[in-house]
């Protein structure tokens, strides 16, 4: 079997690394190369939404499953142009994505199938926005509905600062705005594979979105994560697959947005186990790809083609989740998210020799000499794995001693506070 995985970075570094585990696959190849998978992947030089070029290139290879991974090959649509076609494909079409780009749509899908969710206002009136945020409770959070920079999510601790960023919202055409309260709880991201009908889960994960120690800094799209989440439980598992995912699949049906592909549910458990949906993503998470991958014990392949042609309860009971612990922590160049430098030479990588240990690459290359170099401001994500989140943590910081690169920087505290627990837990 041959596939195509269109996207890049580290999450992507995962995902080929486990479909080279399968007995199924004889070739991969994808849209990217980076230090990491030039020994997994053959890079084809197609841009990942030049859909004329990839699908042309998918029949002339017989590609048997094509993958859909980054937004930029989700908006080219060509995983509707495929299927269409009748060609295997896993990843969002189109319609599919718009429960994860238009924030508006997706609060009001979830009222009206009845999901939980923070309740929220959607305005595109600077006056009646204010007047929301001047009679709210605070903290309060503030998202742009689309075409925003960053995360799109905003944390206000005041009114004042609620006002500016409405204001600068407004001024800026990011709107309409939505504005929701802040829930207090615990945040955990969960995936499931689905082929629009039926849906496998994979393991939870937690993930540290600031790019500081201690949750401060700037938000950024994942510093390290953790799985699985130790206070899910089989009990609240159950709930939220009730009160979230099949009333969102269900609906996504109802609304004929049905696809097959990834769904990340970002939910938070309140203190009375009660949990929330605060939004949605429509293919793996970064980092969560590179800590829950290594999880699953079945064969990735078989189950993303099961699902890209529509078998999946044929096939699949359920999915062979590890008992196994995993931390992955990011090391990224000093000043992400920020300006930051490239091409600083990364050292030590061969000297990491232990099989519970796996780095990804996100963004690094090759210079003339072989050597790797840093190519971008998340640059490699060390993955370790053991039967203990407190070993799988050590294993992996370990690992990160014996890597150096000018300017790296990373969090030291990635499930550290697990840890603890876990220890008080033994004692």
């Amino acid at each position: 079997m041959k596939v195509l995985v269109l996207g890049s970075g580290g999450k992507e570094h995962a995902i080929i690394w486990k479909l080279s585990q399968s007995n199924l696959v004889d070739k991969i190849f994808c849209t990217f190369k980076n230090a990491g998978i030039k020994n997994l992947a053959e890079f084809i030089e197609i841009r990942e939404d030049d859909t004329k070029n990839l699908i042309e290139f998918i029949k002339t290879n017989e590609i048997n499953l094509t993958i859909v991974e980054s937004d930029t090959a989700i908006n080219s649509g060509i995983a509707d142009l495929l299927r269409m076609e009748n060609i295997p494909v896993f990843g969002a079409g189109i319609a599919f994505s718009k429960i994860e780009k238009n924030k508006g749509f997706a609060k009001k899908f979830f009222h009206k199938y009845k999901i939980p969710t923070a309740p929220f206002g959607t305005y595109d009136k600077e006056a009646q926005a204010i007047e929301h945020a001047r009679k709210a409770q605070y903290p309060l959070v503030l998202k742009f509905d689309s075409r925003s920079p960053g995360s799109g999510t905003i944390i206000c601790e005041s009114f004042n600062e609620a006002k500016n960023a409405i204001t600068f919202c407004m001024n800026n055409l990011y709107k309409p705005i939505i504005i929701e309260d802040f829930i207090v709880g615990k945040h955990v991201t969960f995936h499931v594979i689905t082929d629009g009908y039926n849906a496998l889960p994979l393991s939870s994960a937690y993930v540290y979105k600031k790019s500081e120690e201690g949750n401060s800094g700037y938000l950024t799209e994942g510093m390290g994560a953790y799985a699985p989440v130790s206070y899910l439980d089989e009990q609240l598992e159950e709930k939220i697959a009730h009160k979230i995912f099949f009333p969102l699949i269900d609906g996504l049906n109802s609304e004929k947005m049905s696809c097959c592909g990834v769904l990340k549910a970002n939910i938070i458990i309140d203190d009375k186990d009660n949990p929330y949906l605060i939004g949605v993503n429509v293919s793996f998470g970064d980092p969560e790809a590179q800590t829950i991958l290594p999880l699953l014990n079945d064969d990735l392949f078989a189950v993303m083609y099961s699902a890209s042609i529509g078998a999946l309860s044929d096939d699949y009971e359920f999915l062979n989740i590890s008992e196994d612990h995993s931390v992955c922590i990011n090391l990224t160049c000093s000043g992400y998210p920020n300006k930051f430098k490239k091409g600083q030479l990364i050292e030590g990588l061969d000297e990491i020799d232990d099989d519970s240990v796996l780095i990804f690459h996100a963004a690094t290359t090759k210079n003339i000499y072989d050597e790797t170099l840093t190519n971008g401001g998340r640059v490699l994500s060390v993955v370790a794995k053991a039967s203990t989140q407190h070993r799988a943590r050590d294993l992996a910081y370990e690992a990160i001693d014996l890597i150096h690169f000018d300017s790296m920087k990373y969090r030291k505290d990635i499930a550290k506070q697990r840890v603890l627990e876990e220890v008080k837990d033994i004692k």
